[in-house]
């Protein structure tokens, strides 16, 4: 083990006096790194053009020996969400409990970092913890997480956006959407967000007339149209029977997402882009939206989407979580939650060979993880393989 210096030198200034709670449970080293997975093809939306996923991690290790694994998932940045657990969250983290969840998430929210970002890379980082943490409750639990949280053992459908790119031509499009409802998926998402809405709409019609009426279709635009020009599409959305319409506007904007549900009848979804309950509670109470699209790795992890989860069912939302974990930890969320009629995950394959226990999807149709915890270790091989170099640090207690 190495330990990084500065970090150590936090420890006795951010030490907060808790009670010891169980000697095993007693963190002992929290460590960072990060993976780039490639992907098996070039892939594009509006935003960004990808040829691999970087996965953040964040590995817990308590005094019995275990290991809780937190995730995330990002273009780029790896090293910031691994720099703030390093400097500023270990410190706080090392020679305390790991049972006490929800007083861990407070205390680590209310540090000084509260300053620097209560969204984005902090907030992520908070979340990769908070992960890891839930993961070890878990594994002491010998159950899998999503049966330590109530949830049903029935399988979850799963709608797949792995066809749907905006950087396929419509014949491509039509293609991998039409191989995908052969395999078993009856629900499929497409990109749009073209600088001209018009070239879209070809799109959109061109699908639907390929994969029929019986199959479900959802379009994400990835924030990267203006209200006017979102507002023009709607027509074609409700033509073609659209179920939702995912990140129209930027994430930002309460009063557009306000205006453009109200102009259609195609339900307006979001939050990859949202960071915390209390942006979800505006979106939601305001019916901004009425899919509602929490990510763990983006929100503060297991305990912050839990929360999310009960404002949307409470309301009588939709709840979709995005998929930035790639379901390792969403497959244990959907379906533990009331409100929730039909439980549903988004299904992107793209890290599965990172993970030591993979998800199982068969027509469509996600299976619960058996193995106790929250399916979020590391494959030693994956680390090996794919290990970002510079990346990461380990902070513990000093022999």
């Amino acid at each position: 083990m190495h330990d990084t210096d500065a970090a150590q030198g936090l420890l006795s200034a951010t030490r907060v006096d808790l009670p010891p709670g169980n000697p095993d449970c007693l963190i002992e080293a929290v460590e960072t790194y990060a993976l780039a997975v490639p992907l098996a093809r070039p892939i594009a939306d509006s935003t960004a053009s990808l040829r691999s996923w970087i996965v953040p991690v964040v590995e817990i290790r308590t005094a019995d020996g275990r290991v809780g694994t937190g995730i995330s998932g990002v273009h780029l940045g790896p090293e910031l969400l691994c720099d703030v657990i390093t400097n500023y969250y270990a410190p706080t983290l090392v020679g305390t409990g790991s049972e006490d969840i929800l007083g861990t998430w407070k205390r680590l929210y209310w540090l000084p970092t509260h300053w620097l970002g209560r969204q984005g890379t902090v907030h992520m980082a908070l979340g990769m913890v908070d992960m890891a943490l839930w993961d070890l409750a878990a594994q002491r639990a010998g159950v899998p997480l999503w049966r330590l949280l109530g949830g049903t053992a029935d399988v979850i459908e799963t709608y797949n956006t792995d066809g749907g790119w905006l950087s396929l031509g419509i014949d491509d499009l039509v293609r991998d959407l039409t191989t995908l409802i052969d395999r078993g998926w009856r629900r499929v998402k497409i990109k749009v967000g073209s600088p001209d809405w018009r070239e879209d709409a070809q799109r959109i019609r061109a699908v639907r007339r390929a994969i029929g009426d019986g199959i479900t279709l959802m379009c994400d635009a990835n924030q990267r149209w203006d209200f006017s020009t979102a507002r023009q599409i709607l027509p074609v959305l409700e033509e073609v029977g659209m179920d939702w319409f995912e990140e129209p506007l930027h994430a930002d904007d309460l009063e557009g997402h306000q205006r453009l549900q109200a102009a259609t009848t195609v339900d307006i979804a979001a939050g990859e882009s949202l960071y915390s309950y209390h942006a979800f509670s505006s979106f939601i109470a305001g019916d901004a939206i009425r899919v509602v699209q929490p990510d763990v790795t983006r929100v503060g992890g297991v305990t912050e989407w839990q929360q999310i989860a009960s404002q949307a069912g409470g309301r009588g939302a939709r709840l979709v979580p995005h998929a930035g974990d790639m379901m390792q930890v969403h497959q244990h969320l959907v379906g533990t939650t009331l409100g929730e009629p039909e439980p549903l995950v988004e299904f992107i394959p793209w890290t599965q060979q990172a993970f030591r226990d993979r998800s199982v999807v068969r027509d469509g149709y996600l299976e619960r993880p058996q193995q106790p915890g929250a399916s979020t270790a590391i494959d030693p091989k994956a680390r090996r393989d794919w290990q970002i170099r510079g990346v990461g640090s380990t902070v513990g207690l000093r022999s």
